[in-house]
């Protein structure tokens, strides 16, 4: 059956700022503390959406989650009125204040697991909503993006949404970060590839200086929810030692699309082998392989050259969807010119500015959950939420109306903030036909 692949890219919220947070993420540790900009991040991410849809992808939009959470902050013990309860956590703990007022939902290749319908045994698109429970502010993420994901893919026909695995370390969970599908046509049963960062019995070798965070358990518990197909379903483990240098998740040095896998030299552990399994199993394979003496890890997670969209190109070839910084590095920018050149499967180099994004350390692929669908499948998600010239209007328009310009970590506790979020969110899900999807429309 004829399918394509949809991006369905995340709103950044209206509290984007700089706390680092995320140990691991180098950028998110460097930029601690500097002043954001949530109106320009939101924007930055728009028109990325936007410039998509116009060269004909499947674009769709994701909206953010509400924040400052405060029913987690009454959990913790803050209590009072709604100002009193940010004045408290501001005082007392201001990390944790920061942490449930993360708009880190906005990286949604971290929202799920997905597996297509011609993977599946029952023929439905399968969606398992990601634990991240490696980070306090991502691991209070799961219920909301079970609700939204099920507001934007709700024909129970096409579509199955899981909850998140158990909020263990076993099952440690970060999503489609940590996965990739190969096949020629994606409406055809496809190869998928699971990655980890380690194996809760402790087997094999780990980082030693920042933690992995997918556990094989998580992916295997994933893949039986898919109903896939255990033949064509393989599992790697990331090289712990990239994992020591910033690369907490995979696409932060591989990504796929099709017969292409474009990744590191060094992303794998037993990489040769699993290059060879990859193409004893997908037709056509097609290995880019960069070498460490052309680009080095440091410089690949500095430039976020991996975490790029790999998408068709209309030649057939594949066109690489990359931000300013892969740019500005001139040798990252001349291997890939001369890679362009050479006449291999990447045929076009897109650059986008996401220095918002960036800066907290995720890139053009952190933004987007890939999500392959046939035509009846694109017919039976929610119309509203798919990007088109009046969306795009009317979300920068939301933006300018709504949004500051300015952030840092101390106005987290303005309770007029909160006020200004919920009154942002309510007007969107009315924009993106959500019905009441947030706890404070209930």
């Amino acid at each position: 059956m004829k399918a394509f692949e949809a991006n369905f890219d995340g709103l950044v919220g209206l509290t984007h700022h700089y706390a680092g947070l995320s140990f691991g993420n180098e950028a998110s540790t460097r930029n601690q503390l500097q002043p954001s900009n949530p109106r320009l991040a939101a924007k930055q991410g728009l028109l990325k959406m936007k410039a998509l849809a116009d060269m004909g992808y499947v674009q769709g939009v994701i909206p953010p989650h509400e924040r400052p959470n405060l029913p987690l902050l009454r959990q913790l013990g803050f209590s009072g009125s709604d100002a009193q309860v940010l004045a408290k956590a501001a005082r007392q703990a201001p990390q944790l204040l920061s942490a449930a007022s993360s708009a880190s939902a906005m990286w949604v290749a971290n929202a799920a697991t997905v597996s297509p319908s011609a993977d599946s045994a029952d023929g439905k698109v399968h969606f398992t909503v990601a634990n991240l429970n490696n980070k306090f502010h991502r691991a209070i993420e799961a219920p909301e993006t079970a609700d939204l994901l099920r507001a934007i893919f709700r024909d129970g026909r096409h579509f199955s949404v899981h909850d998140a695995l158990p909020q263990v370390a076993l099952f440690g969970d970060e999503g489609a970060a940590n996965h990739n599908r190969f096949g020629a046509d994606y409406g055809a049963p496809g190869v998928q590839l699971f990655v980890y960062g380690r194996d809760g019995q402790q087997q094999g070798s780990a980082p030693a200086r920042y933690p992995a965070r997918q556990t094989r358990e998580a992916s295997a518990a994933v893949a039986r929810l898919h109903q896939l197909d255990d033949a064509r379903t393989l599992f790697a483990q990331q090289n712990p030692a990239v994992i020591d240098q910033g690369v907490f998740h995979n696409d932060v040095i591989a990504v796929s699309n099709q017969q292409v896998f474009f990744c590191h030299e060094e992303a794998f552990v037993d990489q040769p082998q699993l290059l060879q399994q990859l193409a004893a199993q997908v037709p056509g394979f097609q290995p880019v392989v960069v070498p460490r003496d052309r680009v080095s890890v440091a410089d690949a997670v500095n430039t976020y050259l991996f975490n790029s969209q790999l998408l068709q190109h209309p030649d057939g070839g594949m066109r690489l969807v990359l931000p300013e910084e892969s740019r500005q590095h001139p040798g990252v920018w001349r291997y890939l010119s001369e890679l362009v050149e050479s006449g291999g499967p990447i045929r076009a180099l897109q650059v986008f500015d996401l220095r918002e994004s960036m800066c907290n350390g995720g890139g053009p692929a952190c933004l987007r959950l890939r999500v392959v669908l046939t035509e009846a499948e694109r017919q039976a998600v929610n119309p509203a939420v798919l990007m088109n010239d009046r969306l795009f209007t009317r979300l920068n328009d939301w933006v300018d109306r709504h949004y500051r310009d300015r952030l840092t970590q101390a106005d987290l506790a303005d309770p007029q903030l909160l006020s200004e979020g919920r009154s942002a969110l309510d007007e969107l899900t009315q924009l993106l036909d959500l019905g009441s999807v947030y706890a404070f429309q209930r």
